[in-house]
């Protein structure tokens, strides 16, 4: 294992889908800022992991379609959002090796986890993009409207990841995730599923729409 990479995926990282003024670009920058770094390190594989509704590994497009584009339906699976948008964000940064994509249930048990954290961990030369977001209740007009404690919850994610604490991360309170609909629940176990890093860097951590998002890049090498 190299790096992981932990970004979030609102539909927004389609810049297509945020008009003529881009509403997203400081988000998207971060993104590629640290994911191009972790690239840099001349992986030969990239494991992109999300959440959706089933646990499976994906071959197709992101469906930026659902979202209201003209965009014409392919033939191939259409991604859940997670991986899609992890998919974009490699096409953007020049990506053209292998790719995995691989989603886990948004209430993925402990063992599952588990298993997947130990799966990267053993694998050589490969980089791990990392789709989930905080809290969806930071504010009156958030998605979930406003509940207080997603302040401290946030902070404590942001935390874990600015000094690389995977114990933290791994156990993260799953019940109060779900009650504050943090998107990233089983992403931000996954990571901490992967062991201390060397060095951990947090390169975003704001609530642009009431939503929690962070990116970050953990090294393991």
């Amino acid at each position: 294992m190299i790096a992981a990479v932990l970004c979030p995926h609102p539909p927004l990282l389609f810049r297509e889908l945020t008009g003529r003024q881009d509403v997203a670009a400081e988000l998207r920058a971060a993104c590629h800022d640290v994911l191009s770094e972790a690239l840099a390190t001349a992986p030969t594989r990239v494991v992109v992991v999300g959440a959706a509704d089933e646990a499976r590994e994906w071959t197709g497009e992101p469906a930026v379609r659902r979202f209201g584009t003209n965009e014409e339906r392919r033939e191939t699976d259409e991604l859940p959002l997670s991986l899609g948008v992890g998919r974009r964000l490699l096409d953007e940064a020049g990506w053209s090796g292998e790719t995995e994509l691989v989603s886990l249930t948004w209430d993925a048990g402990d063992e599952v986890v588990d298993a997947l954290g130990a799966l990267l961990r053993q694998s050589t030369n490969t980089v791990a993009l990392v789709l989930g977001e905080g809290s969806t209740r930071r504010g009156d007009k958030a998605p979930g409207f406003l509940d207080e404690r997603s302040f401290p919850f946030d902070s404590a994610t942001a935390a874990a990841l600015e000094s690389g604490d995977a114990t933290a991360l791994r156990g993260l309170d799953v019940v109060l995730a779900d009650e504050l609909m943090v998107l990233g629940r089983t992403a931000f176990r996954v990571l901490g599923a992967l062991g201390r890093p060397l060095s951990a860097r947090l390169a975003y951590d704001h609530d642009p729409f009431g939503v929690a998002y962070h990116v970050a890049l953990w090294r393991y090498t």
